[in-house]
């Protein structure tokens, strides 16, 4: 398993946009991947978890992932949410 930090940059935080940007680049990943907000565990490869924690601009989050491809899973998710997710 690897894991790392980041911060979610997004102005208006993980609203629809960037959950749906997120569940899908989750979903073609092949690890089990994990996102960890304060005490929620959250599976990113579904919009309705990610937008049910309401993840805010500034937020620290912890992005896990376990599997046979996981650094390089782990490396397109936290790309993308330090990028903005399309925004």
């Amino acid at each position: 398993m690897v894991s790392q930090k980041t911060k979610v940059i997004n102005p208006s935080g993980m609203h629809a946009r960037p959950a749906s940007e997120l569940a899908k680049l989750a979903s073609k990943c092949e690890s089990d991947i994990t996102i960890k907000v304060g005490e929620k565990n959250i599976n990113p490869k579904s919009i309705l978890n990610i937008m049910s924690a309401a993840i805010r601009c500034g937020t620290d989050i912890v992005v896990e992932c376990s599997g046979e491809t996981e650094k390089e899973d782990l490396a397109k998710i936290i790309e993308a949410i330090e990028s903005g997710l399309g925004e």
